[in-house]
């Protein structure tokens, strides 16, 4: 049981890390598009990039983008079953809007990255775990799940995989009585 308990506890940490991370990275992207929306010669972009936008543009979608992902990290606290799938999806974004965003703030744009790999991570084997202790601690209980342990026969003849019953030979009687014959009548 004690693995139980410490897998469930990493699985709890990894959503709360993962939920403070999103609130820290949407706060950090919040900034960045302010700052970017404010003043445009705070971000430099390297000549001819292919998908160079006006830095205005890009404090916009930083903007939206952080703010989004802040509030996804708020109800990852609340465990919404929705927010872990959402959360994917926002830090995916993230990661490649910041991808995109390298050459007008290269290392801060790896740092983040970084951090949304880190935090998809966390997202996405934070269920896995808590569904392997799920199995772990029914399987220690004696339940066997028949989603899990399916016989690929057993929908061809279900009187083979049926509980023997008590052989009653005939008498209604089980155990040793059962063999026992009855005085004929």
């Amino acid at each position: 049981m004690a693995r139980s308990s410490t897998t469930q506890a990493w699985a709890a940490g990894g959503v709360v890390f993962a939920a403070t991370m999103m609130i820290m990275l949407g706060v950090w992207q919040v900034i960045v598009g302010i700052a970017a929306i404010a003043e445009d010669e705070v971000f430099l972009a390297a000549p001819e990039y292919t998908y160079e936008l006006d830095t205005t543009s890009w404090g916009w979608i930083h903007l939206v983008l952080g703010a989004v992902v802040a509030v996804t990290g708020f109800f990852l606290f609340t465990g919404a079953t929705w927010a872990r799938a959402v959360g994917i999806l926002l830090v995916s974004l993230s990661a490649i809007a910041n991808f995109l965003f390298l050459p007008y703030y290269p290392l801060w744009a790896l740092a983040v990255i970084a951090l949304d790999v880190f935090v998809i991570w966390a997202l996405a084997t934070a269920g896995s775990r808590r569904r392997a202790d799920d199995l772990v601690a029914r399987e220690s209980a004696g339940y066997r799940d028949p989603e899990t342990y399916r016989d690929p026969g057993a929908h061809r003849d279900p009187e083979a995989y049926r509980e023997p019953e008590a052989e009653t030979g005939g008498n209604g009687r089980t155990g040793a009585h059962a063999r026992r014959p009855q005085a004929a009548r």
